[in-house]
């Protein structure tokens, strides 16, 4: 679930009187998630098999969709919590971070631009939810967005959140096919190259949005220093 449900969660929690008989681990959609991770660590013990590569990105991009389904899951049958929310971030950074590190190995003139980017990925999400943290924010998506009209549609409008993170896994998990097949050719061209063409955008798109939600993330962390240190002097 995503951490904009934790308050709802807790309040769920609260008004049940549930809290010290429910087994969090056996929620529903946290089952979804040890799921996506199972299917993540198989994708990436087949990643560099040139005989299994079907199954790895099939893996992988089921490890994906299930993302789409444990969020839906949790506010149907009120089983929102932290544990799930962590999981699902997780498993988002570490199932890129693996194939991101493959594509490092199977196009090594780009292994630059798959270092940066994976870096990118994981700093600018981990800073934004660290300053949510520090500002006291339940979510990772409830800070200062009024403030930054990108990241404000980014994330509270969900379909464009899907359309970019969607179009995002699709350039890189068909650039992993793309280095063993070109797949189905559709008008002299294969298909699998298209895909990357056409998602490429999508990718670099989503690459500036990490940068800006980086930069955001730096100013609110600062805004709370300075709020901090001008309390201490009074």
């Amino acid at each position: 679930c995503d951490l904009i449900h934790f308050r709802e969660a807790v309040v769920s929690t609260q008004s049940t009187g549930a809290s010290s008989t429910t087994n969090v681990f056996l929620f529903v959609p946290n089952l979804i998630g040890y799921a996506r991770v199972i299917l993540m660590l198989v994708a990436f013990y087949f990643m560099t098999n040139p005989e299994m590569y079907q199954i790895t990105v099939a893996c992988y991009l089921l490890s994906q969709l299930l993302d789409a389904f444990d969020g839906h899951a949790a506010r149907l049958l009120g089983q929102c919590s932290k544990l799930g929310a962590m999981l699902d971030q997780l498993t988002d950074r570490c199932s890129t971070l693996g194939l991101v590190m493959a594509l490092g190995i199977l196009y090594p003139d780009w292994f630059l631009f798959f270092q940066c980017y994976a870096v990118l990925d994981i700093a600018s999400h981990w800073l934004h939810l660290t300053a949510s943290h520090y500002s006291g924010a339940t979510s990772h998506k409830q800070i200062d967005l009024s403030e930054n009209p990108v990241l404000y549609y980014y994330y509270q409008n969900r379909t464009v959140l899907f359309s970019m993170c969607a179009g995002n896994e699709m350039f890189f998990s068909f650039l992993y096919l793309l280095s063993f097949s070109e797949g189905p050719i559709v008008g002299g061209v294969g298909l699998f190259r298209t895909i990357v063409i056409f998602s490429a955008p999508v990718m670099v798109l989503k690459s500036v949005i990490s940068i800006v939600q980086l930069v955001a993330a730096a100013k609110n962390i600062v805004i709370v220093d300075t709020e901090e240190h001008d309390r201490a002097r009074r």
